[in-house]
């Protein structure tokens, strides 16, 4: 046993049964991905409970599945929800059995055609269209949804795919959640029925009966934050421990450089210049990478998280988790749930909670200030000046001037 751990009366538990051999590789693997000691006992404790119970129920490690895993848990532990980590741990262990050859291989899944077909218009989107893994995961869950709906386990025969089919499945799908959820469906919808035209499975146009979703440009306001309470948020976080420190990093490029959600993750080590002050934005959005001066508090924000709160890890991506595995963060959810969070904390309302609020809060700050349109969209690196038209509704003092008095007087 490693020697950290051999005094562990959990190590002793696990000193015979299946489990004994198998336990120093899992801890070795742990402690080099950097888990604190206090998570591997944790896992110690469930796999001498685990162990035990191999040996009582006399299961030994050549039937060991995801499926012995799941009767443990549940007919064991008596839960129908896990804890945090226990699944993620004896699947981790699973896959250690698997490699020294002493448990079966996973089962191949066997997919229905029509998930083979969905999987082919994945492989498209990514090699043939070079979309981001973001995308293809999103638009893939929609497509997998209409296949099965339609051809089920059966042939997926999809010469008999007809408008009517496309219209109903919209009207049904679209409107489970928001307007964005709505326009994604419809977007995933005509590029998956392009997909079988091009590969030529479809020889109609059907992309065409995909319905439109109706949307004004322009139509609303953009939600916005004062500028006091956007400092508010960021007074709110907690920098006396390594979370709320790497979060104020985050939200303050947020709030003072207008950044995407997926910009902010997609942020490298190599990305900042701390000789010259500036930041390379990597984007595939907008007018793509850019250059932006690093302010002096965003700066001295992302040092600090750098030098006292990253993790040691072979990413180079800036953001990652400060719990191992030290992946780096996943994707915009994940920043959007913070910024939700730090709202909440700071007692601040609003009804946009995501990222963009604070690049719309910048914007419109901008322009109370007396920035431009041109400058406004020149630091949100907007492509088409249309994108930036929308800020000159929060303008009202300037609309005022252009108003038409009321045919008939004031009231």
């Amino acid at each position: 046993m490693t020697q950290a751990f051999a005094e562990f009366k959990t190590v002793r538990d696990l000193d015979a049964g299946p489990l004994r051999p198998h336990i120093e590789p899992y801890i070795t693997q742990l402690l080099k991905e950097g888990y604190r000691p206090r998570t591997v006992r944790a896992h110690l404790c469930l796999f001498a409970n685990f162990n035990r119970w191999l040996i009582r129920t006399r299961r030994t490690l050549r039937i060991l599945d995801e499926q012995t895993i799941e009767d443990f848990l549940r007919r064991h532990l008596h839960r129908q929800t896990w804890r945090a980590g226990e699944l993620p741990a004896l699947q981790r262990l699973l896959a250690i059995l698997r490699e020294a050859h002493v448990s079966p291989p996973a089962k191949a899944v066997r997919l229905t055609p029509a998930r083979r077909l969905a999987g082919q218009y994945r492989i498209y989107l990514s090699a043939d269209r070079g979309c981001s893994d973001w995308t293809v995961e999103n638009y893939g869950r929609h497509i997998d949804r209409l296949v099965d709906q339609k051809f089920g386990s059966g042939p997926a025969k999809v010469s008999d795919l007809q408008a009517r089919d496309i219209i109903k499945f919209v009207e049904v799908n679209a409107h489970l959640h928001g307007r964005g959820h709505a326009l994604q469906v419809g977007t995933a919808l005509r590029s998956f029925l392009q997909f079988l035209r091009y590969r030529g499975h479809l020889t109609t146009d059907l992309a065409s009966s995909v319905p439109s979703v109706a949307i004004w440009k322009r139509a609303d306001l953009p939600k916005h934050l004062p500028a006091g309470a956007v400092q508010k948020v960021l007074d709110g976080c907690d920098r006396t421990t390594a979370g709320g420190r790497r979060n104020y990093a985050i939200l303050l490029l947020l709030a003072r450089l207008g950044l995407r959600a997926g910009e902010v993750i997609a942020l490298r080590l190599e990305d900042i210049e701390w000789d010259s002050a500036q930041l390379t934005v990597r984007s595939k959005k907008g007018s793509g990478w850019a250059r932006l001066p690093l302010p002096a508090d965003v700066g001295g924000a992302i040092a600090q998280y750098l030098r006292h709160d990253r993790p040691q890890c072979p990413s180079r991506n800036v953001f990652v988790r400060l719990v191992a595995p030290y992946e780096p963060l996943s994707n915009s959810p994940v920043i959007a749930v913070l910024t939700r969070k730090a709202l909440a904390k700071a007692g601040v309302e609003s009804a946009r909670k995501g990222a963009h609020l604070f690049r719309h809060s910048l914007a419109t700050e901008m322009l109370r200030q007396g920035a431009s349109l041109d400058e406004i969209g020149q630091v949100l690196r907007h492509k088409d000046p249309d994108t930036t038209a929308i800020y000159a509704k929060v303008d009202l003092d300037a609309l005022r001037t252009l108003a038409v008095a009321w045919p008939g007087g004031a009231l």
